[in-house]
C-alpha cells in the first residue's frame, strides 16, 4: 500500500441517483410554519427543510389524510 496518493488527476464523476433522490420545487409555505420548524431545527441541530421532508415523509408512510378537505 502506498504511503501517499495522487487525487489531483482524477475526474469527478456526479452520482447517477442523485437525481431521483430529491426534487428542488417552489412552494408557499407560511412565514409561521417557517418560523414553526426553524425552532426545531435550532433546537434538534437539524436544517429545517430536513425537517419539513422528514414530516411530509411520515405523512406518506402512515397514510395520513388530511380530514378539512373533502
Amino acid at each position: 500500500m502506498r504511503t501517499e496518493y495522487d487525487f489531483s488527476k482524477l475526474k469527478g464523476r456526479r452520482n447517477p441517483y442523485a437525481t431521483k433522490l430529491k426534487k428542488p420545487v417552489t412552494i408557499r409555505i407560511g412565514s409561521d410554519v417557517i418560523a414553526y420548524f426553524k425552532h426545531l431545527s435550532d433546537r434538534m441541530d437539524v436544517p429545517y427543510q430536513i425537517l419539513i421532508n422528514m414530516y411530509l415523509r411520515d405523512c406518506v408512510q402512515s397514510h395520513r389524510k388530511v380530514e378539512w378537505v373533502r
